[in-house]
């Protein structure tokens, strides 16, 4: 195989473009960098000097075929839905930019995927957390890494939070007066989540607590590791499956369920699915509709357990 080249000029201006214009996080314009990487990687050692124009619908099929699944290992539906839909935002962007007339995309069509229910911890599960936390159990040790540990999970299952959100919150977004987070969200949007008076105070005490202890030269960052630097995805993770190991049996233990767990609680105490959405910074309905199956699947439960006709 011939030694990957370096992107094309004009892949390279569509990410700027994305990071630039669109404002996209860093590690989603990686994502693109890599499946472009991958794909023009793949044009130029399987068919060799091939101009953008020239690119055609079988040369993109011959991809997802064949250059995706190296030593016959397929990839999955989930993949090529991701790396079809990079495919698709460039070239649309190209058309934009007059370098194509039309995308080679228009016959492309993406794997179905079926549809997986959101794992969530279920409420009892939630509530021996916070009764381990007041306990002091050994993930919520009663030093400074302790007191950072339980902040993580309150905040990400009380606000229902990305991690990359949580590791970016600043101080400045958390608002007293009015009892709410400015959270920015994908794309730099931003959004209002309510918050307790009791996680008012917990931050507040953390907050005296940082500058106390640790003195951290990152006073903006509202989370910092023990040693003062800032938290990364790595530290979050570890911290909320050590903590979720505790309490439930599922296999993933990531901070993501902990936002499907505060989605799903919310539905099944009959939130409203609008709420749900905003409170989550989803762009369109059809993303938070999944926890409405949660919801029924929770009613079915209900129903063949208590009514006698139901079995």
């Amino acid at each position: 195989m011939k030694e990957e080249q370096p992107l094309p000029a004009f892949a390279q201006a569509f990410l700027a473009y994305l990071e630039l214009e669109k404002r996209y996080s860093p590690h989603t314009v990686l994502a693109y960098r890599v499946d472009l990487e991958q794909f023009f990687g793949y044009l130029e050692n399987t068919y060799g000097d091939i101009s953008l124009k020239d690119i055609r619908y079988f040369h993109i099929q011959s991809w997802l075929v064949t250059g995706l699944a190296p030593g016959g290992k397929s990839a999955t539906a989930v993949t090529i839905r991701r790396k079809i839909s990079t495919l698709k935002s460039f070239f649309k962007y190209a058309v934009r930019k007059q370098l194509l007339e039309q995308s080679p995309m228009a016959k492309v069509n993406s794997p179905k995927i079926r549809k997986r229910l959101p794992v969530f911890v279920e409420e009892k599960g939630m509530q021996q957390l916070e009764e381990n936390a007041a306990a002091g159990k050994p993930v919520f040790s009663d030093d400074f890494k302790g007191a950072t540990a339980r902040l993580i999970l309150d905040l990400l299952y009380q606000t229902g939070m990305r991690r990359a959100e949580l590791i970016g919150l600043k101080m400045q977004q958390v608002d007293t007066g009015n009892r709410q987070l400015k959270i920015l969200g994908k794309g730099n949007k931003e959004r209002f989540v309510p918050v307790s008076s009791p996680l008012l105070e917990q931050i507040a005490a953390y907050e005296a607590r940082k500058r106390r202890e640790i003195g951290s030269p990152d006073l903006e960052r509202l989370l910092v590791k023990p040693n003062g630097k800032p938290l990364d995805e790595s530290y979050v993770y570890k911290v909320v499956k050590a903590a979720l190991s505790q309490v439930t049996t599922i296999r993933k233990k990531s901070p993501h369920i902990l936002r499907h767990t505060f989605a799903t609680h919310l539905m099944n105490n009959g939130a409203d699915l609008n709420a749900v959405k905003e409170l989550l910074g989803h762009s369109s309905l059809a993303a938070t509709q999944v926890y409405t199956h949660n919801t029924i699947e929770k009613l079915k439960k209900v129903h063949q357990q208590a009514h006698p006709k139901a079995r």
